[in-house]
């Protein structure tokens, strides 16, 4: 069964990251000409841009150079090269939100020097933002703000020393007395540890509400979710078993005896995002004495069948959130795990309480996890 639900995420995961092949242009005449440079720019730089419409309009100069593409969304749309060696053009409009893209130029896929980058789809490459309406969940604001920072921990079962981050919240360095619940967040496949600060700025979600009083103040650990590295197409040979190892034996211990944890089960969380998902899955089903509060995201979710074969997490575990892209809903794969809704369904009338989020107009993509990470943390350690 585990190779199975992995297998599915791989593929998942692959459509959503690499599906490449269909080739677009659009039509200068139908452009909103109201472009501003992306919010994730390097500094000074005016390209990429973004309209009213949701449109990217790139930039390079590339004067030798027989072709020039931007790619994405999982489509390329072609550059116009003008008399100065300057390549200019731009997408269809894009939902909302963070989105990965390159340029491909003369077949060769590049970031683009205009953006900042970002770990994703197994590589550092660019990304943009389109504005969202409900940006401000995420936006920087003028509140108290936590901290991330990098911890490195011994990890003796991969003879090696092993790389988290650590959000802790407001307020966390003031009172020595004070202890926290902690929620380990795991990435999708082909990010790393880094992708729920950058890609999902987990921790200015969790500042703004916790400056609006809309969430208990807890600590969030993300680390890196594989033991080796897997190439493209291989994520079926992955095995959970060393991973979980690292987290259960080797992390937790580390972070319960250096953050002021409360470090007990009532108090402690896992949720992630697709790959993360089914690790977050495979894991807290296996280990309800560890767990009390579950979340996937994009990523699977628990059947009846699945609390015949773990007794224990019917009766330990005090939450299970699952959550999607409405596009992921639209036309579902079916992996084996079965219907998320149904599932849903059938654990809340089995008596375990469920809350199910459907990110409105969004698919595989950031911005669901974005807005199913706001919708869960005001649900995780009641009282």
């Amino acid at each position: 069964m585990k190779k199975r639900v992995l297998t599915t995420v791989a593929f998942i995961c692959i459509v959503a990251f690499f599906s490449n092949t269909i080739i677009a242009q659009t039509d200068p005449s139908e452009v909103m000409e109201d472009f501003k440079p992306s919010a994730v720019n390097q500094p000074g730089k005016e390209y990429p841009q973004v309209n009213s419409e949701g449109r990217v309009r790139v930039r390079i100069e590339a004067p030798e150079a027989n072709s020039v593409q931007l790619d994405i969304g999982a489509v390329k749309y072609d550059l116009v090269k003008d008399e100065k060696g300057v390549w200019t053009g731009e997408s269809a409009p894009q939902d909302e939100g963070f989105h990965y893209y390159q340029l491909n130029i003369d077949g060769a896929s590049v970031p683009d020097p205009g953006s900042l980058f970002f770990y994703g789809a197994s590589r550092w490459g660019s990304g943009i933002e389109i504005p969202a309406k409900d940006g401000d969940i995420y936006a920087m604001k003028n509140v108290a703000h936590g901290k991330v920072q990098q911890i490195l921990f011994p990890s003796p079962s991969t003879n090696t020393s092993r790389r988290a981050f650590v959000y802790t919240p407001p307020g966390y360095h003031k009172d020595q007395s004070k202890r926290y619940p902690v929620l380990y967040l795991q990435h999708g496949w082909g990010e790393d540890e880094t992708a729920w600060s950058n890609q999902g700025r987990a921790n200015l979600i969790m500042d703004n509400l916790i400056a609006e009083g809309n969430t208990k103040p807890f600590l969030i650990v993300m680390t890196y979710g594989m033991t080796n590295e897997i190439k493209f197409g291989g994520l079926r040979d992955f095995d959970i078993k060393p991973f979980q190892t690292v987290l259960l034996d080797e992390l937790i211990p580390y972070v319960d005896s250096h953050f002021r944890t409360l470090s007990n089960q009532p108090n402690r969380a896992m949720a992630g995002l697709s790959m993360g998902g089914m690790e977050t899955r495979t894991i807290t089903l296996a280990n309800p004495d560890v767990f009390s509060h579950v979340a996937l995201l994009s990523g699977g979710s628990i059947s009846l069948e699945d609390l015949e074969n773990h007794p224990d997490f019917k009766e330990k575990v005090k939450l299970i959130f699952i959550s999607y892209g409405s596009r992921e809903l639209e036309n579902p794969r079916r992996g084996p795990w079965g219907d998320p809704v149904e599932n849903t369904e059938a654990l809340t009338e089995a008596g375990m309480h469920t809350h199910f989020y459907v990110s409105p107009e969004t698919g595989h993509e950031w911005q669901s996890w974005r807005r199913s990470l706001h919708e869960l943390a005001p649900l995780l350690f009641k009282d």
